[in-house]
């Protein structure tokens, strides 16, 4: 019974958590945390929702850390994949952590920004990461702070965050919740005053962010538990659609972007994942370098690529990917019946000696064999708005 206990207290949960019991939200743990995978609608009809008008999504589960202080651009250059320097306020980066092998640490998203409308010129950074690997980040970015002059903070589990996505999500985080957002472009954020919520507390800083996980128009509202929940509440009462993780997994699957875990892993390097644009090599130094660069000089032995089948039998995670003869050359990463493209697709890491667009493989689904080809990883053009 103590070992239950123990075990149900490691599950974490959102400020949003009983909002989606009483939806109706199907339960799962994801994570760390428990989490929504769909309300009593279906993953399809989420899905079709952000792709069409807009749905919103509790991403509270992210991890969120602070980097302040004189080394602090020097810091995040030393463990950022990415180049931050000189970087605008106000301007976000996509790209990855490595270990010295070059093996993924985590993909993240780090902010040129201070999370206070006080100090916007300062030379302050917020970092996003994944929710599953909040803790071994967190223990990994303190490791490497050694002779650095920074305030390193984790600030987890004070930030909650909602993604409304969808090519309708300007017109709803402004209409709806109230919150300019038109004049931010992609990749941009900026930091608000907020006003007074349902507790009765008001002045606090929102980050506001225009990126996007789903490959559709996007905004990201980061702020304390009782803001977040009061807009939550806002877009919920004015009919937009709660969506889940599952039509989150669906909706960034098709554009082909990565899922920790996934696509990319401790085994699984930016290069090999197909991310080399995300690898800045004309930087200094930044942990991995030498490893990554040899990966992209030499080649590596396997590489991600995406897969399309003749037939409508659904490739999950895990399933063996073979060559013509026979011989297994990797497995699937992520696969389903694409909602949007009405065909069965999947990202597979396979052998790099048939990673050529255009090769012919099979895959292994239970006791049977389907054939398919190898295809660029986006199944599904983005929409996002880039200017």
């Amino acid at each position: 019974m103590a070992i239950k206990q123990e075990l149900e207290k490691r599950v974490k949960r959102t400020c949003l958590f009983d909002k989606h019991v009483a939806m109706g939200a199907t339960i799962v743990e994801f994570g760390g945390f428990d989490m929504p995978l769909l309300y009593q609608s279906s993953i399809t009809q989420e899905h079709r929702a952000v792709r069409e008008h807009a749905g919103v999504f509790d991403v509270s589960h992210m991890g969120e850390v602070t980097v302040k202080g004189e080394d602090a651009e020097r810091y995040v250059q030393h463990i950022f994949t990415n180049d931050v320097a000189g970087a605008p306020v106000g301007k976000i980066f996509y790209g990855m952590m490595c270990y010295e092998n070059g093996g993924t640490v985590d993909d993240l998203l780090v902010y040129k920004t201070a999370v206070s409308t006080e100090r916007l010129g300062e030379n302050d950074f917020f970092l996003v990461i994944n929710a599953a690997n909040i803790d071994k980040d967190w223990a990994w970015m303190q490791e490497q702070a050694a002779g650095f002059n920074i305030d390193l903070q984790n600030r987890s589990d004070y930030y909650a965050q909602l993604a409304v996505q969808g090519p309708q999500a300007e017109d709803v985080v402004e209409r709806v919740l109230g919150l300019p957002c038109k004049e931010l472009t992609f990749y941009t954020c900026k930091v608000i005053t907020s006003t007074c919520h349902s507790e009765g507390q008001g002045g606090e800083p929102v980050i506001i962010s225009r990126t996007g996980y789903t490959g559709e128009d996007g905004f990201e509202i980061y702020a304390s538990h009782g803001y977040i929940t009061d807009c939550w509440d806002k877009l919920i009462e004015a009919g937009v659609q709660a969506c889940g993780l599952g039509c989150r997994d669906t909706l960034r699957f098709e554009v082909g972007l990565p899922l920790y875990g996934d696509e990319l892993s401790a085994d699984i390097s930016p290069v090999m994942a197909g991310l080399t644009m995300f690898v800045k090599f004309d930087k200094p130094e930044f942990i991995g370098k030498d490893a990554l660069l040899k990966q992209k000089t030499e080649g590596t032995a396997k590489k991600l690529v995406g897969i399309e089948l003749a037939d409508k039998a659904i490739p999950r995670h895990g399933y063996t990917v073979l060559n013509k003869e026979g011989e297994p050359i990797g497995e699937v990463t992520t696969g389903y019946h694409g909602i949007s493209v009405d065909k069965s697709v999947c990202m597979a890491l396979i052998d790099s000696r048939y990673a050529k667009l255009g090769t012919e493989v099979d895959i292994q689904i239970r006791k049977k064999v389907f054939p398919g080809v190898v295809v660029k990883k986006r199944f599904y053009e983005k929409h996002y708005k880039k200017s």
